[in-house]
């Protein structure tokens, strides 16, 4: 029930575009990392079979293998040989902080510059 509930955000209408900005690969790599950040995908929790994901978007396998490569590489997900792919525990963690602080040193400055170019106060942004 929850697998087939996993594909249909990762394949959901606000997702399913994919963009020449960067390769697609990549694109459901972070899909799969929001998946777990927004607490879709848990500590033990198999990833939808790289077949099933081929099918529904369309791609070829081994784009989505590719994905899931990388999320192994970087010790979010374990291959459990036989089995299939699963998330990693402290995988959550280890995210958070990774996206923190791309957000401070990618994001952040930018945004920090319009609200002082704009003269927005702390209330307004939060009352925003």
């Amino acid at each position: 029930m929850w697998l087939s509930v996993i594909v249909n955000y990762i394949t959901s209408t606000e997702h399913s575009e994919w963009n020449d900005s960067q390769p697609i690969f990549r694109q459901l790599r972070d899909r799969v990392v929001a998946l777990i950040l927004d607490g879709l995908l848990n500590e033990g929790d198999p990833l939808p079979s790289v077949r099933n994901v081929a099918a529904e978007y369309r791609l070829n396998p081994i784009t989505v293998l590719k994905a899931y490569q990388e999320l192994v590489d970087e010790q979010f997900v374990e291959k459990k040989r036989g089995r299939g792919m699963y998330i990693n525990a402290g995988a959550r963690e280890l995210l958070l902080k990774a996206e923190r602080e791309k957000f401070l040193a990618e994001h952040w400055p930018r945004v920090h510059a319009t609200i002082r170019r704009l003269g927005l106060t702390p209330e307004e942004l939060l009352n925003g």
